[in-house]
């Protein structure tokens, strides 16, 4: 076995989808022929042509950077109104290496801009990997959730959610939860392939377990199925599947 790092790759796809990006209430990019760039481990980027986003939006700056992988990148400040985003926007003028098809395309930081839309739907986050695959499933398979020998759920209706890279989730009716344990939470987090989440603490034998459980009011149209039902952090409760404990997955949302 070889003890190299893999090899850096950066390589394209063309995007056969509408995107269409928001700021300040106008659409400073509306393309049909956008280039999707990937770079592992970073999210994927959407390279937009230059013609599809209007000049009366860009304002070039001074900034400059340097990628070994790409080249040198040049920057605008995006403004409408009174609203400017800084060095929002960037492009390879002259790009190395294995993507010389960026020529002429420039990419927006994601969360400077206000909206993103892939033809009429809004996307959350970030772009959506065409290589993540999100199934929900249906399952008669006891479920059963708890903690410090408490049961917090018990469900032969739960939906199994099985998403690219994560652990399998377990989406539970409400009727099936111990909702007197439970006491709504302020924060909201998003996700690309779900929705805005909305999240529950845990109350018990006198201890607060913070946003430890979460659900989807308005998920995206994928995954309309979990609509309403609750989902537990399976890195901090235990869990059995007919009767067989489950082991606790370690990920960035396990206890430090």
């Amino acid at each position: 076995m070889s003890d190299k790092a893999p090899a850096h790759r950066v390589t394209t796809e063309p995007c056969a989808k509408r995107i269409r990006v928001i700021f300040n209430g106008e659409t400073v990019a509306d393309t049909l022929s956008a280039l999707l760039l990937f770079e592992p481990p970073i999210t994927p980027v959407y390279y937009i042509p230059l013609e599809d986003i209007p000049k009366a939006f860009r304002e070039p700056t001074d900034h400059a950077t340097h990628c070994p992988f790409k080249g040198d990148a040049t920057y605008w400040n995006i403004r409408v109104g009174d609203r400017v985003a800084e060095n929002a926007l960037w492009s390879y003028p002259n790009p190395i290496g294995a993507v010389p098809e960026l020529k002429g395309h420039a990419a927006f930081y994601w969360n400077r801009m206000d909206r993103w839309l892939e033809e009429d739907e809004e996307v959350f986050v970030h772009v959506r990997d065409p290589h993540v695959r999100l199934d929900i499933l249906p399952s008669s398979r006891r479920v059963q959730i708890g903690l410090g020998g408490t049961t917090l759920a018990d469900s032969t209706r739960a939906l199994f959610l099985f998403e690219t890279g994560l652990p399998v989730r377990y989406y539970i009716p409400a009727e099936d939860v111990a909702q007197d344990l439970l006491a709504r939470s302020e924060l909201e987090t998003a996700c690309p392939y779900k929705g805005v989440a909305g999240y529950h603490h845990l109350d018990l034998d006198g201890s607060r377990h913070e946003n430890l459980v979460w659900h989807y009011a308005h998920p995206v149209r994928e995954a309309e199925p979990i609509r309403d039902y609750l989902c537990f952090y399976n890195e901090q409760v235990d869990i059995s599947i007919d009767g067989k404990a489950q082991a606790r997955p370690r990920t960035k949302w396990s206890p430090r």
